[in-house]
């Protein structure tokens, strides 16, 4: 089968690999598509959570690796034990893995098990034709009415679901999502459907007009704490809650800055390294800082995939358009390095050979 194959920092080769077999427990999945996203790009730069050099404790994988953990399809064999399944059934998966022993699985805080572990960044994953999940993870997409194109947005909905539950805002109150891409978006829509209200801010204006089409009921373009926090004076809009998205110095800053003294600050976006905190405004104002980590798949990615499934027709301007897999590094992970990325997510089909319209119904 053809796949996207990681050796190293900016070396990803497609190839031809041996086709996987589903191992009692899994099953295999024929890959309908992929989203990509800023984790990718990251890891193709350099990043390295990808286990190259030493075997994961909890997926044994070590060296090359396929990517791709944002991926939909359909049931292409079943493994020894699986049961519930068929072939061709469409399905899918939030692609979390947890050990189910340690301290945070018997809580069922899954998402931040001792050996945490993700399909596509820890093991082989949907940058291909097939790719072998744990069938515990994988869910039929027919009870939710998903479309193919839609259910391969689940894990990033999944995403932003438990970033939701983890800032528990009440219906009815307003709250300020700084960044709009990505996940942002994702976490706009699941608010708005709960019944908090969302101010959002970015940079970009067309990703804040996508934000309006999800559900956020009011926009700031800021580039800076300075502009957002003149921006919010001017509106006399003082946030109790406010969730970071960015994962960015200067998303941070604006975050400490424009919550409400004894307010929360949930903390989303991954930062590519360190990053400034001004520890004595969050002293002085009492906030709470909330930490969010990917997913609980039992919980989150189920009600991702009701989420996604109430208006299929808001996705297309997130996701407008999916590429061939041999394009997924000039047209996809390139672009969205350099900051040029076309849409808010891409999508990476690999069945077709020229760039595809998606439908989401």
């Amino acid at each position: 089968m053809r796949a996207a194959v990681y050796h190293g920092p900016r070396d990803i080769r497609i190839e031809d690999v041996p086709r996987p077999r589903p191992v009692a427990g899994e099953v295999l999945v024929r890959v309908h598509a992929n989203g990509i996203c800023g984790t990718d790009a990251s890891e193709y730069a350099g990043a390295q959570m990808y286990p190259l050099a030493h075997r994961h404790p909890l997926t044994g994988h070590q060296g090359p690796m396929i990517p791709g953990h944002e991926f939909a399809g359909t049931i292409e064999e079943v493994g020894d034990g699986v049961e519930g399944f068929r072939e061709s059934e469409p399905v899918v998966t939030g692609a979390a893995l947890w050990c189910g022993e340690c301290p945070q699985c018997r809580a069922g805080r899954t998402s931040i098990c001792a050996m945490y572990a993700t399909v596509g960044l820890h093991r082989d994953g949907g940058l291909a034709e097939l790719v072998r999940v744990p069938a515990h993870i994988v869910f039929r997409a027919a009870p939710f009415g998903l479309g193919a194109d839609a259910a391969v947005l689940t894990q990033p909905m999944a995403i932003a679901v438990h970033a939701a539950r983890r800032g528990a805002p009440a219906a009815g109150e307003t709250v300020l999502v700084i960044g709009a891409g990505g996940i942002g978006a994702f976490l706009i829509y699941a608010l708005a459907q709960a019944g908090v209200r969302v101010i959002a801010s970015d940079v970009a204006a067309e990703r804040l007009a996508v934000a309006a089409s999800l559900g956020a009921e009011g926009a700031v373009q800021a580039g800076t704490a300075a502009e957002l926090t003149a921006a919010l004076q001017r509106s006399g809009f003082v946030p109790a809650t406010v969730f970071e998205v960015t994962g960015s110095d200067a998303g941070m800053t604006a975050a400490i800055a424009a919550v409400a003294a004894g307010g929360r600050l949930v903390t989303v976006g991954i930062a590519k390294g360190p990053i400034a905190i001004d520890a004595r405004r969050v002293t002085t104002k009492e906030l709470t800082l909330i930490g969010t980590n990917a997913l609980i798949g039992r919980e989150d990615v189920p009600e991702a995939a009701r989420l996604l499934a109430r208006e299929p027709e808001r996705w297309q301007a997130v996701a407008p358009r999916a590429i061939p897999l041999d394009r997924v590094i000039a047209d996809g992970i390139v672009p969205m390095l350099e900051g040029r990325a076309q849409s808010i997510k891409l999508l990476v089909d690999p069945t077709v050979r020229r760039e595809r319209r998606t439908a989401m119904r």
